[in-house]
């Protein structure tokens, strides 16, 4: 029982023709009849207590269909770790995008105007806009009412603290007094955006007592969760549907405005459309990536040995908690980085804040605490008198090695990428003087989660794949076919997709945490081997063979070394169904002791590890302080790699959203936590003129306990690593280091001076 595996040709994307010719169908092209179009009415203050709402004249405007507030809706908390948000605000808004109201109109432009009309007279009340400054005694409490919360107990909630988390091994105090080498460094990191180019659009529609949302969300089945438990109404009732998504990058993570939507067009009684603006794509989405105030201290032996690291992290959560409560721990593990230590002592607070709601960016906290501590290990090399690659290459994890938490490290190849990056880009010798190559490393975990799917086909020998899996862009749903393919004997056209539909399809969960292909992929495997089953029973029973003796190839069922005496897979189809259904058997997570550590969430493992090492090639201009990037080397050690093609587009993208992080994008705040520059004018993202050349390796590991057939998550360590090699770099052309990310030619400017 075989099925022989075939040379992959070259793969057209099921999506890729609608996306190329413009026919494809986003959530803002759908039209439905008698649609009514919605807008909010926004706090437009980062922290005040309500004292009145009236929205008599926004009711009272001709085309008007519905006003809600709060008095119209469940009176319902939700939200991720923590249940600290409405759909309306009742009591106080808290940051300048909170909801107070939304709008049906008959027009986009009405709805907008009526969303003006409503009154709502507000109290101010302090603001808490420094996140560092968060936990300070005499601070302002965003949520006063914060223990009457639900929310995980390992979070170590109080007060403005959302979040804490530490990593503790041995006594840091008395190593450090003991090392031969002590560095300090501070490091601060503005917050950063999504900008998936789509802005989000919703459309809901409900028939009796059941709603369709049609979202651009990257979790549909997230989205189900939040409308069922806003609206108070079974799951079984909310149908959610994704077109084709246009970007996301995390951004459109967790549960944001599927539940307005679908209250205001029951209200309405009739189909309700939202389409955000880019100013509104902005401001109004609770999900960005979050500032951070990064102090860290390390101290070596001679020989280039840690004996100790202490960190202390403050994380801007803004308003409320959403989908990133973990994120107090994950940045404690990039604070402990892919590294040998021998004594630990990091500290990691997610705190409540008056700004934007931080939540899942493409590897949440990760690139800032990289970029941090890979300047800080490039900085320890100087102090030792070592050549910073010489520094890793004696301190970096391999297999066998035991982190802070106790987990025992299997196959990984942190070293190899190393290597294999400094190879790439070539050792810069005879560079100019205002050029420099750096290098940086980081990690990023996989994550294991239950996902299902069906394969079945059809009667004339096709197939169907039906998945809850959501395609992001990154081609991972669109390779499913291929994977079939290669199982079954058939080819991959022989296939068609049904996915982002929450009817159709088990749960999964969603474009997020590079987990697709870990996850999805294991599950959809599992349903094919089903299938597959079943073709060979069937075969053995019509060829008067062997099970054992079959093999599928060309898309027939044949007997090994008799090639005509073969059943085609479509004569079979007509005869019979054939249909699988799977899960696929979840890997288990490395025990990880975490003896003395608290905030434990399940991130004191990293399961099946990514490893990633970068090497930037700059170019800086010390009159205006400019940096242009000319050549990254990117080498990943991502398991066995099973689509080449999507794994590279991963690593082109990732790296260029990396050096938009490190050199140009940040939200600017006020001093009460307004956005200064939520327009692509002064928000600077690196557009394909800007992009370098990025050459990239792939350290293959035969990894145990990860996705199938050995392989890891790609999507998101990519942007890892990229800002600290680009911070190694122009501090060698500089002599100084810049503290600030991103790091902007003011800032290296001011660095220089």
């Amino acid at each position: 029982m075989t099925a022989v595996q075939q040379p992959r040709t070259q793969f057209v994307r099921p999506d890729g023709q609608e996306k190329v010719t413009g026919t494809g169908r986003y959530t803002a092209d759908l039209t439905f009849t008698g649609e009514a179009h919605a807008a909010f009415r926004y706090a437009d203050h980062p922290h005040a207590r309500i004292v009145r709402v009236d929205a008599t004249a926004a009711r009272a405007l001709p085309g008007v269909l519905a006003v809600l507030t709060h008095e119209e809706v469940p009176d319902v908390l939700y939200g991720g770790m923590v249940q600290d948000r409405r759909l309306f605000a009742r009591d106080a808004v808290r940051f300048e995008g909170d909801i107070v109201a939304g709008v049906a109109a008959l027009t986009p432009e009405i709805a907008r105007q009526a969303a003006a009309l409503v009154d709502v007279e507000l109290k101010p009340l302090p603001v808490v806009s420094d996140f560092a400054t968060a936990l300070a005694d005499d601070a302002a409490l965003v949520h006063p009412g914060w223990e009457s919360y639900e929310g995980d107990e390992a979070l170590g909630r109080h007060g403005n603290l959302l979040g804490f988390s530490t990593v503790v091994k041995g006594d840091v105090d008395a190593a450090l007094a003991a090392a031969d080498v002590v560095v300090e460094g501070r490091y601060v990191t503005d917050p950063v955006q999504g900008v998936p180019i789509e802005p989000r659009a919703i459309v809901a529609e409900w028939q009796g007592d059941r709603v369709t949302v049609w979202s651009s969300t990257q979790v549909p089945y997230a989205a189900r969760a939040g409308v069922a438990r806003t609206l108070d109404i079974p799951e079984s009732h909310v149908r959610v549907v994704v077109p084709l998504l246009g970007g996301g990058f995390g951004a459109k993570c967790d549960f944001h405005f599927e539940g307005h939507v679908a209250a205001l067009a029951r209200a309405a009684r009739r189909p309700v459309k939202l389409v955000f603006s880019r100013r509104e794509e902005f401001v109004a989405v609770g999900h960005r990536r979050e500032g951070m105030v990064i102090e860290l201290t390390t101290g070596a032996r001679a020989d280039g040995t840690i004996v100790a690291r202490r960190a202390r992290l403050v994380l801007d959560g803004g308003a409320y908690c959403g989908e990133g409560g973990f994120f107090a721990q994950m940045a404690a593990m990039h604070a402990h980085g892919p590294y040998e230590l021998e004594n630990v002592q990091i500290e990691s607070s997610l705190v409540y804040s008056n700004n934007q709601p931080s939540s899942s960016i493409r590897a949440p906290t990760a690139p800032q605490v990289c970029w941090a501590l890979e300047q800080h290990m490039d900085e320890l090399a100087e102090a030792l008198g070592l050549d910073p690659v010489e520094l890793r290459g004696r301190t970096l994890i391999e297999e066998g090695s035991v982190t802070a938490t106790g987990q025992v490290l299997e196959r990984v190849a942190m070293k190899e990428t190393l290597e294999r990056a400094v190879s790439l880009i070539g050792d810069g010798a005879d560079l100019p003087e205002d050029e420099a190559i750096g290098v940086a490393c980081g990690w990023w975990p996989c994550f294991a989660t239950n996902s299902g799917a069906y394969v079945k086909l059809n009667p004339d020998g096709t197939g169907t794949i039906v998945t809850g899996a959501q395609e992001n862009g990154t081609g991972a749903v669109m390779a499913m076919p291929q994977f079939v393919a290669e199982e079954l004997g058939m080819r991959a056209k022989d296939f068609s997709l049904l996915y982002q539909d929450t009817d159709a399809a088990p749960w999964d969960m969603g474009s997020c945490g590079s987990q697709t292909t870990f996850n999805s992929v294991r599950a959809v495997l599992a349903a094919t081997a089903e299938v597959r089953e079943q073709l060979l029973d069937a075969a053995a029973e019509r060829l008067e063979a062997a099970q054992g003796d079959l093999q599928l190839i060309g898309g027939a069922v044949q007997v090994k070394g008799s090639p005509d005496k073969s059943v085609t897979i479509a004569e079979l189809a007509a005869d019979g169904t054939f249909h699988g259904k799977g899960a696929g058997e979840i890997p288990e997570s490395p025990q990880a002791p975490a003896e003395g550590c608290v905030g434990r969430l399940g991130n004191e493992s990293f399961h099946a590890p990514q490893l990633i090492a970068h090497a930037a090639h700059v170019r800086v201009d010390r009159e205006t302080g400019v940096v242009r990037v000319l050549r990254v080397a990117a080498a990943h050690d991502c398991g066995t790699i099973l689509n080449r093609v999507g794994a590279d587009g991963q690593v082109y993208g990732g790296v260029v959203m990396g050096i938009g992080q490190a050199l140009s994008e940040g939200t600017q705040l006020d001093e009460l936590g307004r956005q200064r520059n939520p327009h692509l004018l002064d928000y600077k993202l690196v557009t394909a003129s800007d992009a370098p050349r990025i050459d990239i390796a792939w350290i293959e590991t035969d990894t145990p306990n990860a996705g199938p057939k050995g392989s890891k998550g790609v999507g998101e360590p990519p942007c890892v690593p990229t800002a600290g090699a680009i911070a190694n770099a122009v501090a060698k052309v500089i002599g100084a280091r810049v503290r600030e990310l991103p790091m902007t030619p003011e800032r290296v400017w001011e660095a220089l001076q």
